[in-house]
């Protein structure tokens, strides 16, 4: 009865918001109200330093990491555990706790699918420092990883439940950087760094 449980403990932990706690445990500004307007660790990085956004970031990808070990631990299915990696990541995109404005879902995303498979885990950092690194756009390397991150759970895996949670995962990650993928293409979009 636990295992079922899990999606739902994974929705509550993943609406959370780590920017928000972080913002206010640091005395910033609400990340909603500042710059990008997004609740992620690269927002609070612009405004509120290295610390707070390492601890924002840290926060988010254990929202996505805790649930699915707790799966792996409980022996789920692949179809729990799909659900559970899942639901921890609409829970950070659609929390419950935010009137359903949250982020864009790139670290617990990766934490939850860090945790599901190790591999798949390397493959996407692999793939985000590579881009990030010749392209120094960290919204085109999450945009490129959000798109191979299928790729690499079927390869990995071969399990059809969590190639179809990761491919929905990737769609709501592509949705939710359409601004940033307007930028890129207008050559107006901020690199790292600056």
């Amino acid at each position: 009865m636990s295992a079922y449980l899990l999606p739902v403990f994974a929705y509550l932990l993943g609406s959370v918001s780590s920017a928000i706690v972080i913002a206010r445990l640091f005395g910033l500004k609400d990340p909603r109200q500042v710059g990008s307007g997004n609740p992620g660790a690269t927002n609070i990085l612009r405004y509120g330093g290295k610390k707070a956004a390492i601890l924002t970031l840290l926060g988010d990808m254990l929202k996505g990491a805790v649930p699915v070990l707790i799966a792996h631990a409980l022996g789920v299915d692949s179809v729990i555990l799909a659900l559970t990696m899942f639901a921890a990541f609409l829970g950070h995109v659609f929390p419950v706790f935010h009137g359903f404005k949250g982020g864009k879902g790139v670290a617990t995303a990766f934490g939850a699918l860090v945790a599901m498979n190790g591999w798949v885990g390397l493959a996407l950092v692999g793939s985000w420092l590579v881009m990030a690194s010749t392209t120094r756009y960290s919204s085109l390397s999450a945009i490129t990883v959000a798109v191979l991150a299928p790729v690499y759970v079927w390869w990995f895996t071969h399990e059809p439940a969590l190639i179809l949670a990761t491919g929905v995962m990737a769609f709501l990650l592509l949705w939710r950087h359409r601004s940033n993928i307007q930028k890129l293409l207008a050559g107006t979009e901020t690199k790292i760094g600056r």
